[in-house]
């Protein structure tokens, strides 16, 4: 663990454009993209044709979320009041700041020294790794792919597969590196074998650890639980075996009752990973009882607002409704072919182009809305039909009301908006560029070099128009 605390996490530093091209000539994390197209892709397609009420259930599920959002100050105190029924405690946190406070806090009166972490996005977003390595904690991710990430010294680059970039050679490779101390000097190349090894590591902090943080899928306002979903068992056993348990999660993950939940339920892991469930749906609610078996002595939820509640009010409100499935990020051309990375932050892809502006600034990452291609695929496979598109064009709109891009840029927005204002002056100029790049391109039906194209050109050939507008094309095919 010792080794681990030193590797500190970095988020990928530079422009939005050198990490997406240092990414594009990553020879390694492109092998590695290319088998998550032909994975979540293939499979989710698979069992949603299988799933005849696939899509009835998302227009249900989007009513729930819709109806909890509604209603969320409601759902939240109910939700409070019943983990104190159980003996549980809810804490509230409006930033990350506030919420790694909360915790060393928590940690600090337990007297703990050894922490263990499921998988969470949110404990991502308030860096508590670091909080709690700086005021002593020793603290080790249990999720395999997080684990690779921790000792990596890198963040996730994927939702639900965190370390998805990374081959096998290059997790053999830290393997060798770090598990010496551990008493393993053989370098695996077995993927079996390199499972095995994290596994026995691994299975020495479940039993040692004095504090036990994981994320929640779900919360829920009934009955006061908090739904882990997964496909490995360290979110169970960092749940169970340690003294003290800390669940943490944005206020946005309420639903109302458990038949709510078996709605979702049944969307998410078709959509994230294409399999009918995943291998692990656990509901925990409070701290251990006197007749349980195992179980925690203390229970602890911590509420992350993060711009949570801005959000609510405004256009990007339908954000919220997110149940962090990835099918966006799978299915997106953009995160396709450049990975979670280049995104410079935990939220990558669709959704990541739209939270991250919203939690982290505009003016950090503009490139993110103005990346996307708007091919509206994103919001087609999202199991609660969020209008990401929509919520990306209003980003660009924020963008270019603010200022943020370069003054040439928002002189070219200006005169194509003033030039689409005018049809026939449009229709004019485009018909003539139609014949023009024609003619240019009339030896082999291809241009080299296109003005304002060298993004395009410079690494292929655009096609050449056929000589007329697609509007006039229109018409004459209309009769």
């Amino acid at each position: 663990i010792q080794s681990v605390q030193a590797s500190g996490v970095q988020a990928p530093g530079g422009s939005f454009k050198t990490r997406v091209h240092l990414a594009l000539h990553d020879v390694h994390l492109q092998d590695a993209l290319a088998r998550t197209r032909e994975g979540f892709v293939d499979k989710r397609r698979e069992v949603v044709e299988q799933l005849p009420e696939f899509e009835s259930l998302k227009s249900i599920a989007r009513e729930i979320k819709e109806h909890t959002l509604s209603h969320l100050d409601f759902y939240l105190q109910r939700f409070e009041q019943n983990v104190q029924k159980r003996g549980g405690h809810v804490h509230w946190a409006q930033t990350p700041a506030q919420a790694q406070q909360m915790i060393v806090e928590i940690c600090a009166q337990a007297g703990a020294k050894k922490i263990i972490k499921g998988k969470s996005m949110v404990s991502e977003e308030m860096e508590i790794n670091g909080a709690l390595q700086q005021n002593g904690f020793e603290v080790l991710e249990t999720d395999l792919g997080e684990y690779i990430l921790q000792l990596a010294g890198e963040i996730p680059s994927h939702i639900i597969a965190p370390a998805i970039h990374k081959t096998k050679a290059q997790v053999s490779d830290l393997f060798y590196a770090n598990h010496k101390q551990h008493g393993m000097h053989e370098r695996l190349t077995d993927r079996e074998d390199l499972v095995n090894q994290a596994r026995q590591v691994l299975r020495k902090a479940f039993v040692s650890a004095d504090v036990g943080i994981t994320g929640a899928n779900f919360l829920v306002a009934e009955t006061g639980s908090h739904v882990l979903v997964t496909n490995e068992g360290n979110g169970d056993l960092s749940s169970i075996l340690p003294r003290v348990h800390i669940v943490t999660a944005g206020i946005e993950k309420l639903v109302p009752t458990l038949d709510d939940l078996m709605v979702i339920l049944r969307l998410l892991a078709r959509s994230a990973t294409g399999q009918e469930k995943e291998a692990y749906n656990s509901i925990y609610s409070g701290p251990k009882r006197d007749d349980d078996l195992d179980g925690p002595q203390e229970y602890h939820v911590v509420l992350l607002d993060n711009g949570r509640s801005d959000m609510l009010g405004n256009e990007f409100r339908e954000m919220l409704r997110c149940i962090r499935c990835g099918a966006c990020l799978n299915h997106c051309p953009v995160w396709g072919s450049v990975g979670g990375h280049a995104y410079g932050w935990i939220y990558s892809g669709p959704m990541g182009a739209v939270l991250t502006p919203l939690m982290q600034g505009l003016d950090k990452s503009r490139d993110l809305p103005n990346a996307c291609t708007l091919n509206g695929r994103c919001q087609e496979v999202c199991p609660m039909q969020i209008p990401l598109p929509r919520m990306l064009r209003s980003l660009r709109v924020r963008d270019f009301e603010q200022k943020l891009g370069n003054a040439r840029a928002r002189w070219m927005l200006r005169l194509w908006a003033w030039l689409a204002k005018k049809p026939w002056l449009y229709r004019v100029l485009m018909n003539t560029s139609m014949r023009v790049l024609k003619f240019a391109a009339r030896k082999n039906g291809a241009l080299s070099w296109l003005p304002f194209g060298s993004g395009w050109t410079a690494t292929r050939d655009f096609p050449a128009p056929e000589g007329e507008s697609f509007q006039t094309q229109w018409r004459k095919q209309r009769g």
